[in-house]
């Protein structure tokens, strides 16, 4: 079961989920809610996921190619950030929607770029540290290409 794709999607989604849950529920009951731990907390937490997103792009890129773990991180975020938007706000005793459609859609903008970003420098250290499996596959052909012997050219 854990091999296949839709664990891996899922459990992404559920992790983002719950670095989320966490953040509101430490909001709610340690802060009472104010605007600005609500607005600290939110930092945290999407500083949190754009973490989390980049060490596991890291660590993915080194192993599978890019069509293999982009769609993986891809629609793990995206399950992550719908859960997020829709079912987040129930546990800080609100709604959806209660701060109008501008925070809603304010709220999908953030997690969305800085998902992207987190996604983006993970994947970025991999290349410039040559561990991502372009690079890894270079090294190893150009390895093979040096180690044959030179071969001999007959007349």
């Amino acid at each position: 079961m854990r091999q296949q794709r839709w664990f891996r999607i899922t459990v992404l989604a559920v992790a983002l989920f719950a670095i989320n849950a966490v953040t509101r529920l430490v909001v709610r009951i340690g802060f009472d809610g104010t605007d600005t731990a609500q607005g600290r907390g939110s930092i945290v937490m999407f500083a949190l996921v754009a973490l989390v997103l980049g060490a596991l792009t890291f660590v993915w890129c080194q192993r599978r190619r890019p069509s293999d773990w982009l769609p993986d991180v891809g629609f793990g975020a995206l399950g992550g950030m719908v859960l997020t938007v829709l079912a987040g706000p129930f546990l800080s005793g609100s709604e959806p929607f209660a701060n109008g459609s501008g925070a809603f859609f304010a709220q999908i903008f953030l997690y969305a770029a800085f998902a992207i970003v987190g996604t983006l420098i993970g994947y970025w250290v991999a290349v410039m540290l040559a561990k991502d499996f372009r690079s890894r596959s270079l090294q190893a052909y150009s390895r093979a290409k040096t180690v044959k012997p030179r071969r001999v050219v007959r007349r």
